[in-house]
């Protein structure tokens, strides 16, 4: 599929965005470890939460899917049964290293892979922690890549352990492993991630404390279903929110987005550029903060993006790339290494792409160097990553000119609906196969 992406003259409306994909990860993994059923609305449609189901489901548990819900029949801690066939993960690196975590607690053996695309993506941190909670795991290239065998442990050694960098989603194997752990798991991190394992463990019955930046688990205790309801995501409002940013005269209300603030960078970002954005009725589902979002557009002035508030933002570097070509002046994203190993070298594929539409960018080991310039359209490519496709598509709709966005498929991972939700709010984009 190709997107095919005019300058329109304005945003306007409402919508709503997919199921936050992290919070749809968990609640299915979690609810699978619980005793009971679990019932989700507004789970993600996605192809990487599809992921995580069919490995659930590859491990004995049972899943309907009924009337836009999803109902887990939990399996309890140690209920799950060994796989007779590889699992597979597709190109979702949470669905694969969060089950990393949940099989350290299985007495058996299994193998994950993936694509071609997660099979060149590091799992050393998240393994690393994990052969130290009992697990015996082997992979490729001194243990570092895909596919991985695992032969848990139904007797979890329970560790305390720092974090060397920022990271949710090792955070969250060492919890989940921890789940059935002979003791105490604690986790101490130096800087702050995603929080959404620990909201759900918590909302879960889990014995779950946090204090400053420690986490304490205490292990072999069962937890119970719930009805869970899961906010928009807002990594995929991003896209929205800048589009309406940068659209002369646009004014956008995008309902139920979540608004953990862990994940809030992009609203902070956005407004230190100049962005007009309003929160709205702000309310609580299953312990994750929600609130509507009413964005209008502004003139963006150049900023810099560092740590502390990169990792808040990491997800969002693309789209935030694609505001900071149309701001005034410069702006320096700093401390983004990480970007390098994930769906592809994102920093590469914007510096790559972005030039392509006459923005002055430089790469940086760490990040970028992008400075506000007339965009002008082109030919492009994804690089078969979903959050640089919809970026472009961003990008166009400010462009002089007509972009077309070759290998756009792969939007299917996070935002299906993408282009239909664009063209209701008036963006002139059409998709062709």
């Amino acid at each position: 599929m190709i997107l095919c992406v005019t300058a329109d003259k304005k945003l306007n409306g409402s919508c709503c965005v997919p199921g936050d994909k992290s919070i749809s990860h968990r609640a299915a993994l979690i609810g699978s470890m619980a005793d009971g059923k679990t019932v989700i609305h507004n789970f993600s449609e996605g192809a990487d939460c599809c992921r995580t189901l069919q490995c659930l489901e590859a491990l004995g548990v049972e899943i309907q899917r009924e009337n836009g819900k999803i109902c887990i029949l939990g399996r309890g801690l140690n209920g799950f049964c060994e796989p007779d066939d590889i699992l597979d993960a597709g190109n979702s690196g949470t669905t694969m290293r969060l089950l990393l975590g949940l099989l350290t607690g299985q007495d058996f053996f299994s193998v994950i892979t993936g694509d071609p695309s997660l099979r060149r993506r590091p799992m050393g941190r998240v393994i690393d922690p994990l052969v130290k909670m009992g697990a015996e795991i082997r992979a490729r290239c001194d243990n570092t890549l895909p596919p991985i065998s695992v032969r848990g442990t139904n007797s979890v050694h329970p560790i305390e352990y720092t974090l060397p960098i920022p990271s949710a989603q090792v955070k969250s194997a060492i919890l989940l492993a921890g789940m059935n752990a002979n003791g105490r798991t604690t986790v101490i991190q130096q800087i702050p991630s995603r929080d959404h394992t620990e909201r759900m463990l918590q909302y879960f019955g889990a014995a779950l404390t946090i204090k400053d930046n420690v986490i304490c688990l205490q292990g072999k205790r069962p937890i119970s279903g719930q009805l869970v309801r899961v906010p928009g995501d807002i990594s995929s409002a991003a896209f929205i929110m800048v589009a309406a940013v940068l659209v002369p005269g646009s004014q956008v209300l995008i309902r139920d987005v979540g608004i953990n603030p862990t994940r809030t960078g992009i609203i902070d970002v956005l407004k230190m550029m100049g962005a007009d954005i309003e929160v709205i009725d702000q309310r609580s589902w299953n312990g994750e903060p929600v609130a509507d979002l009413m964005i209008g557009s502004a003139q963006l002035k150049g900023v810099e993006i560092k740590n502390p508030l990169l990792p808040r933002v990491l997800d969002e570097i693309p789209v935030l790339a694609v505001a900071a070509a149309a701001a005034e002046g410069e702006t320096v994203i700093s401390d983004a290494a990480e970007l390098r190993v994930k769906e592809t070298d994102r920093l590469k594929a914007v510096a790559s792409e972005l030039r392509k539409m006459n923005v002055e960018i430089k790469e940086k080991p760490d990040g970028l160097i992008i400075g506000g310039s007339q965009l002008k359209g082109a030919r492009v490519k994804s690089w078969g990553d979903h959050r640089m496709a919809m970026a472009l598509a961003v990008a166009g709709l400010i462009a002089d000119g007509e972009t077309v966005i070759e290998d756009a498929a792969c939007i299917d991972i996070s935002f299906p609906d993408f282009p239909d939700v664009m063209r209701a709010l008036g963006a002139g984009i059409r998709a062709e196969n």
